[in-house]
């Protein structure tokens, strides 16, 4: 997939607030009209909500099984109601909450030596369990790129040096991120 346009990430970004709306307010997922051009196109994608600059939820698919607009909408209702690690956000948690998208790439196996922290996100899988840190993370916390491994790791459930194991299947992608923030979306705008 190329590049968003400003105004397709500005689309998405209203998408995934009325979602987000639409799911707190009336429990239901935003009905998303079709969409044209990258917005059409399939994709991986990942919601983050954050709220007073904390994480407040994140969900996200790994395939690209769905329009990108559609996907965004079904991943930032998840991610308001549906995060396991948090309450559902509420009403009036709204008007602070700020959005982030991560359109992702298909997954790569990948090796250690070729992880580039900041490009890579990560997806660590064995057998049932699978842990995806998205590439943001390793950046926030300034990982290398085995401690990016392990803390991927740690995330599916697993040991910490699970990645080692010939059962371990090691895959990396790359994220297209933007935000309300990064395209400066005033908050009367948000909400429509």
């Amino acid at each position: 997939m190329s590049p968003l346009l400003d105004n397709e990430r500005r689309a998405l970004l209203g998408i995934a607030r009325r979602a987000v709306v639409e799911a707190v307010e009336h429990a239901r997922l935003l009905e998303v009209a079709p969409l044209a051009g990258a917005l059409a196109y399939p994709s991986g994608v990942f919601v983050t909500l954050r709220r007073r600059a904390r994480l407040r939820g994140c969900i996200g698919q790994v395939e690209a099984v769905e329009p990108l607009g559609q996907a965004v909408a079904r991943c930032a209702m998840a991610a308001a109601l549906d995060d396991p690690r948090f309450n559902p956000v509420r009403p009036h948690e709204l008007a602070e909450l700020e959005i982030e998208i991560s359109a992702i790439s298909r997954l790569e196996t990948i090796s250690l030596e070729a992880i580039e922290v900041g490009r890579h996100g990560l997806m660590v899988t064995r057998g049932y369990q699978r842990g995806l840190l998205l590439p943001q993370v390793a950046t926030e916390f300034r990982w290398t790129s085995e401690r990016f491994l392990e803390e991927t790791c740690v995330k599916a459930g697993m040991e910490r040096q699970a990645w080692k194991e010939s059962a371990a299947r090691i895959e990396a992608f790359t994220a297209e991120v933007f935000s309300e923030v990064d395209l400066r979306v005033e908050p009367g705008m948000r909400s429509g």
